[in-house]
């Protein structure tokens, strides 16, 4: 077992996936209810650059069924919250650990492979630690890229949409960092 310690609680996970859906939280319409993150990074370790896109990494990983690249994501199950099964599907599958933020929303949409709507929640996680053996290590490729890059490879709409959103809020706490730096400075 490998213990994730959080400031607010530990979780232990196994190094391996879960499997099957006997667990797996569906709404009262009937859709399955997946949990997914934006892995994220600043280039330089730090957030000092003009524009938050040009200074972030963003970590996508292979589709097992497909071609094409997304963020990590998966079944949102009965015996854990919506934030351990993020953080918990995002080591399945990207293989790192980090801060799970607040939510970037949640958005409706049809499976490309089952004549089925699911209903998907996204977070980012800012990454703190980057495995060498993840439970689908065998199964996916990741990789670091750009937000544009990310944006241009992603496969889904709605992570593209959770992107922009990432993005976006970024910008404005980096907006009012500014702002409270220039405060600070013109009252002494």
């Amino acid at each position: 077992m490998v213990a994730l310690v959080s400031q607010e609680n530990v979780v232990a996970l196994p190094l391996v996936s879960r499997t099957g859906r006997h667990l797996q939280r569906y709404t009262k319409a009937g859709r399955r209810q997946v949990v997914g993150c934006i892995p994220y990074k600043y280039k330089s370790g730090k957030q000092e650059f003009l524009d938050i896109e040009e200074g972030l990494e963003v970590l996508v990983i292979s589709s097992q069924k497909g071609k094409g690249m997304l963020f990590p994501k998966g079944g949102w199950e009965l015996d854990e919250t919506i934030i351990e099964a993020a953080s918990r599907e995002t080591l399945e599958e990207a293989g790192v650990r980090g801060i799970v933020e607040c939510a970037l929303g949640e958005w409706s949409f049809k499976s490309k492979t089952h004549d089925t709507y699911y209903e998907g929640y996204m977070f980012p996680l800012l990454v703190q630690e980057e495995l060498d053996f993840w439970p689908e290590k065998n199964f996916r490729q990741r990789q670091w890229m750009s937000v544009a890059d990310a944006k241009e490879c992603c496969q889904h709409w709605w992570m593209k949409e959770a992107l922009d959103r990432l993005i976006n809020r970024l910008r404005c706490q980096q907006q009012l960092e500014k702002e409270e730096a220039v405060s600070c400075t013109l009252s002494f």
